[in-house]
């Protein structure tokens, strides 16, 4: 395999484009509704039937035909109509059933009484509900009709979409491949938590994060460990039976071109065809791209913690989402800075930032001072990652800047 002809530094949204280019996705699965919150629809849902299915009373109370209704008038008391047992028979004139709240309504009856406004004597009950009473009736398909499409394919199934999943009344549903992704962090300066590290060593902690994120969009992570930090061990570590049955590799450390950024040379020997080479961004320029010979795509990160997360948010995320069929459109929004920043130079930087909202409700960020790359605790604080355009002017207070909100709690 060879790299892509044009590979250069590119801007984020390229090497976004890129990276999706040719993602396939990998067949759907079906699975039972107790299994299914989280995953990603691969099928429209579509009603059957009407809900309700008939016109149902929304509050308790007596149902009656309006047209004989006055107020005072006594009606005679013929039965009652409860959830999943309704009155069979239809209302007559000047008769009224006893209902309860999502019973359906008796054919001929119009119109639902309040128990509050009733007064029941033996067979008989007189109304007091003024001249023109609300009907409090909920008509037979007033949440949806038969045939109407309720959800699309690529949605996520949270509580509510599952309700009303559950509601169409499907037992079990498509969904998208849970993607597997392995994760490799490489570096003699990396012990696993837990261990003791020498005076030149940190305690690896990317891998942890990253795992949890996969785990958080939808995918499955598992851990490739390589038996030293050379290009043999890291290409042995990739090749491995494991890795073969992932979806997406990713990498964390020797991205970048130095006497010890191994990776990309591990994995030349496996095939690696680069599609993007460095992002035109900060934190996280080595970000890097490409194929091995088996088809399996790599993402390389940067070791830096805050790189790697930011890579992760940006490139990571989208990928994970084109392999579920999911949306992978990175959506900013707007908010204005609380303090002023200086002018931003060639790359696009990602800068970690706390919201708050201020009297007016509007969200203010505001960048911390501290955005090196290292920095895990800052980004443990961060709410949300400010972009700062290449080449961006000064900006004073109260500008309007786009930021990428990260998911808390």
């Amino acid at each position: 395999m060879t790299d892509h002809p044009r590979l250069k530094t590119l801007a984020v949204e390229d090497a976004r484009a890129r990276m999706l280019d040719g993602i396939v996705r990998p067949p759907p699965q079906t699975v039972s509704l107790a299994d299914a919150l989280g995953r990603v629809l691969a099928q429209r849902v579509v009603a059957d039937r009407p809900q309700p299915p008939f016109a149902a009373s929304a509050m308790d109370g007596w149902a009656i035909r309006r047209a004989d209704y006055a107020p005072g008038k006594a009606f005679a008391v013929v039965g009652a109509s409860a959830a999943g047992r309704a009155w069979p028979h239809r209302v007559e004139a000047n008769q009224a059933v006893r209902i309860f709240t999502g019973a359906p309504v008796p054919p001929g009856a119009d119109l639902v009484i309040l128990q509050e406004e009733a007064e029941r004597d033996g067979d008989a009950v007189r109304f007091a509900a003024g001249d023109a009473p609300r009907a409090n009736i909920r008509a037979a398909g007033g949440d949806f009709q038969a045939g109407d499409p309720l959800l699309a394919e690529g949605l996520v199934i949270d509580a509510w979409r599952l309700s009303l999943i559950a509601s169409a009344g499907l037992a079990e549903v498509a969904v998208a491949h849970r993607p597997r992704v392995a994760i490799l962090a490489t570096g003699d300066e990396l012990v696993p938590p837990g261990q003791t590290p020498r005076p030149d060593q940190i305690f690896e902690s990317g891998s942890y994060a990253l795992a949890a994120l996969i785990q958080d969009w939808g995918g499955e992570a598992f851990r490739l460990t390589a038996s030293a930090d050379d290009a043999a061990a890291i290409a042995a570590a990739v090749s491995h039976e494991a890795s073969l049955e992932a979806d997406l590799i990713v990498t964390i450390g020797g991205a970048s071109v130095g006497d010890h950024d191994l990776v990309k040379p591990a994995l030349r020997t496996l095939g690696l065809s680069l599609a993007v080479e460095t992002v035109a961004m900060r934190p996280g320029k080595p970000t890097w791209f490409g194929r091995l010979a088996s088809g399996q795509p790599v993402l390389g990160l940067p070791g830096n913690p805050a790189s790697a997360m930011v890579g992760a948010e940006l490139f990571l995320k989208p990928l994970l989402a084109a392999l579920t069929g999911a949306d992978p459109t990175v959506r900013l929004v707007p908010a204005r800075l609380s303090t002023p920043l200086p002018a931003n130079g060639p790359r696009e930087h990602w800068m970690r930032a706390a919201l708050s909202v201020d009297a007016e409700g509007r969200t203010l960020a505001t960048p911390f001072p501290d955005q090196d790359s290292s920095m895990v605790g800052v980004f443990a604080r961060a709410d949300a990652l400010l972009r700062r355009a290449a080449g961006a002017e000064a900006a004073l207070a109260d500008t309007v800047v786009e930021i990428l909100p990260l998911r808390r709690g």
